[in-house]
């Protein structure tokens, strides 16, 4: 056999003497002729050894080593030679420019499956060369500027389009010189202001820049998330003139948020009150009814949602407390949570209300005060929007159809809200009976449904407090009774929890086809004592439509409401399927003429990923 030398048959060398990449693709052929390295050489069965590109003499390679037998196809080929090229600035001496321009679309494929903001910049220069601008060729998808483009929308604009005020700041200095030198610039945390919708609001942002080839890449880090996370929970406090309490009953201490104090007309420098203390400062006709709960809670751990007044320096005010305990493995409470609500404007404005009223009855007559009382009440508590609305994602349609006859507002009602973890809420419900006393039972469900749900009660347990709520309170001899269902919309996993009481199901129509869901337990609220409520969970998918309705949309005397419930599923796949009907929930109530009973319609869309 003829010797041969010790440098030969060395790819590698091999691609960096011929500047052309060497595909070993047959390993005992590749044997013969070349040295394969690797223990078991036959580990790696195709291999590559590809030339970094730039000025001569060519000093480096890269080589790549696949498990899987066979040739390469040219894609692969194509590709592998990319991110030769995207190596070769760091690998080669110097930081002259080098062929980048033609791999942003490698980059931005790389950013794809990268999490975090970044972005990829080319520099923009005047005719004397000095850089007036940096244009933005790749961004992950997490990048955002500040009027709420992501991603690649970003691609093609300018950073001073995208972050006007930068512009002569620490930081664009730091990108000039990371150009220049090529030294990494980590910016110190600092303090950048934006103007959304006309209002300015201050974020902490830290910058990090590093060069590639003749092109520089961006990322950053933004701190004040649980800050704002904050002031959105103190608002939200403050415009419900709510707020929340802690008490950890093993170690004897109570926590109060500041909006506590204010509903208590305390000075915080006293310190928060504890529960023992709160019959201290009621009237004496509300110790009973608050005592006993406060037992219930602290000896039983029951959760307690009852109303009550206080005495203050500025007057009797109406509050109301909703707490729950947490208790240990052997069923004590080791702690409890809720909240304190001041609900004495809503009080006040029920109390004037009623007086002003009365006075219109006596002066204009019954029957015209009532309608007049409706129209208002309609507009103050079930406004319609004139347009969708868009909650967590979703379109949602919303309708609202008083009787033709009668009062104008019956017990039909709906919500619909985005909750602080930016889940949304929608309810729609039904009250027996029009008239005034049906028209406070549904302010008074509609309100409590927001509160509980707001401070994060399961569904189940809200209607069970309903029900409870309604046994308790109703002013009706005979009771009152209401139907309900109400689901909770995860945006994150496109998730709706559901419950139901005694209400109608809901429509799904999924992909041109309409069925009614499958219900859970649960009866009519303020029917009987220890009811219990069930819930059902539906991953929703984008284009589905799913109805939320009151009786009144399918009932008609005398006939079975199985027909009336065949004919809305019918509407609904007709109207969706002849012009994607955007604005179902009103067309469907607009379809039903002469109505005897209020028709109240929520439509929530899953709109297209498109």
């Amino acid at each position: 056999m003829e010797p041969r030398p010790p440098l030969s048959g060395v790819a590698a060398l091999e691609a960096v003497a011929t500047r052309e990449g060497v595909w070993l693709e047959d390993p005992e052929a590749d044997a013969v002729q070349y040295l394969l390295i690797g223990n078991p050489p036959e580990r790696w069965p195709s291999r590559a050894w590809l030339p970094v590109p730039g000025s001569p003499p060519v000093t480096a390679v890269v080589g790549f080593f696949r498990t899987r037998p066979g040739p390469f196809d040219a894609p692969t080929r194509t590709l592998l030679r990319r991110a030769v090229r995207l190596c070769g600035g760091p690998l080669r001496e110097g930081h002259g420019p080098g062929p980048l321009h033609e791999d942003a679309d490698a980059v931005q494929t790389i950013f794809d499956a990268l999490s975090g903001p970044a972005v990829l910049l080319t520099p923009l220069r005047s005719e004397t060369g000095e850089v007036e601008d940096y244009l933005i060729v790749a961004a992950t998808p997490e990048s955002v500027d500040v009027v709420g483009r992501h991603g690649k929308e970003l691609v093609g604009r300018r950073v001073l389009e995208t972050y006007p005020t930068v512009a002569g700041t620490a930081l664009w200095d730091g990108y000039l010189e990371t150009l220049t030198t090529g030294v990494v610039h980590e910016s110190q945390p600092f303090t950048y202001e934006e103007v959304t919708a006309g209002v300015p609001q201050q974020s902490v942002y830290s910058v990090r820049v590093s060069r590639l080839g003749d092109r520089l890449v961006a990322s950053w880090i933004r701190h004040d998330t649980s800050e704002r996370e904050a002031r959105r929970l103190a608002e939200l406090q403050r415009l419900g003139n709510l707020g929340w309490a802690g008490w950890n009953l093993v170690t004897d201490t109570v926590t109060w948020s500041d909006q506590v104090y204010a509903v208590f007309d305390r000075d915080p420098a006293l310190g928060p009150m504890r529960l023992e203390e709160l019959p201290r400062h009621l009237p004496a006709d509300d110790l009973p009814r608050l005592g006993a709960a406060v037992r219930r809670l602290l000896g039983d751990g029951r959760a307690i949602d009852e109303p009550f007044r206080v005495t203050t320096a500025k007057g009797v005010r109406h509050l109301r407390i909703v707490a729950e305990a947490r208790t240990d493995a052997d069923g004590s409470p080791v702690e409890v949570h809720g909240f304190f609500q001041d609900l004495t404007a809503l009080r006040d404005a029920e109390l004037a209300l009623v007086e002003s009223e009365r006075a219109n009855l006596v002066q204009r007559g019954m029957l015209k005060a009532e309608r007049a009382l409706g129209a208002r009440l309609q507009d103050t508590l079930l406004p319609v929007p004139e347009q969708s609305l868009e909650l967590a994602g979703l379109c949602v349609d919303v309708a609202y159809v008083p009787a033709d006859s009668g009062l104008n507002v019956g017990g039909d009602w709906y919500s619909a809200i985005e909750l602080p973890d930016e889940s949304a809420l929608f309810v729609v419900g039904d009250v027996a009976g029009h008239g005034l006393s049906a028209v406070g039972t549904m302010a008074q469900l509609r309100f409590y449904t927001k509160g509980m749900t707001v401070t994060g009660s399961a569904l189940p347990d809200v209607l069970g407090r309903l029900n409870s709520l309604l046994l308790h309170t109703a002013t009706d001899p005979d009771g009152a009774t209401a139907t309900m269902v109400m689901g909770r919309y995860q945006p994150w996993d496109r998730r709706l929890t559901w419950v139901r009481a005694g209400h109608l199901p809901p429509l799904l129509i999924r992909g041109g086809e309409a069925g009614y869901l499958s219900q859970p337990a649960g009866c009519l609220l303020g029917a009987a004592f220890h009811s219990s409520y069930g819930q059902e969970t539906l991953d929703l998918l984008p284009g589905d439509h799913l109805l939320l309705y009151t009786d009144g949309l399918v009932e008609d005397p005398g006939e079975d409401i199985e027909v009336g419930l065949g004919r809305l599923a019918e509407a609904a796949v007709r109207l969706l399927r002849e012009s994607g009907n955007d604005m179902l929930a009103r067309t469907l109530a607009a379809l039903r003429p002469g109505n005897r009973d209020d028709i109240c319609v929520l439509d929530i869309h899953v709109p297209d990923d498109s």
